[in-house]
């Protein structure tokens, strides 16, 4: 599997923004369509803006979570996921203070993060991409990318809603939310299909 990713708005792409809301922090520019690319890409003439993220090892998952994740996810690339929702973040430097192990605290114990997200699985298929193991700085620290099909988008909006009334919420402190629909077929879109 590929590890890097490019996230390229600009006029085209294979993923026409349908939306796309500052919740916390500066925004991005505004941008009509979205182009996710393996590899780490240069931003193309007349892109509105560029990001980049590497997929990488789970940091706060136990053993037996990570075994029931992958025993019900599904992958990327689905035919009836024609929705999909790009969510950038970068947490706050009291975040990066914490150890490693009050980071999962605040995340699992607290907010039951990890527990939330997999009573969704599989309609909401999701990739990770962290953007602090890149060599150059980046805006955001993560890049999630999610996928569903229109008909489990309300599921998708309550995990969310889930998702931010938590504890590892209050160390965000830039959020920006990207509705956004196919705008080519499956077989033309990086990473599809994909097991996880």
């Amino acid at each position: 599997m590929e590890r890097h990713y490019t996230f390229i708005a600009g006029p085209s792409g294979s993923w026409r923004v349908r939306q796309m809301v500052p919740n916390r922090g500066e925004p991005l520019a505004p941008a009509t369509h979205l182009q996710v690319q393996a590899g780490l890409q240069d931003p193309e003439l007349g892109a509105s803006w560029c990001l980049h993220g590497v997929v990488s090892n789970e940091r706060y998952v136990t053993r037996s979570e990570k075994s029931a994740l992958a025993a019900r996810q599904e992958g990327l690339g689905r035919a009836q996921s024609t929705c999909a929702v790009l969510i950038p973040i970068r947490k706050s430097t009291q975040w990066w203070l914490l150890p490693q192990d009050e980071r999962r605290a605040v995340i699992e114990e607290d907010s039951r993060h990890i527990a939330i997200g997999m009573e969704y699985l599989p309609a909401i298929a999701r990739r990770l991409h962290h953007c602090r193991d890149l060599p150059s700085p980046q805006p955001f620290d993560f890049l999630t990318w999610f996928e569903f099909a229109p008909q489990d988008e309300g599921a998708f909006d309550t995990l969310l809603a889930r998702l931010r009334t938590t504890r590892e919420w209050e160390y965000v402190d830039r959020e920006v939310e990207l509705r956004l629909i196919r705008a080519t077929p499956p077989s033309s879109l990086i990473g599809a299909p994909e097991k996880p």
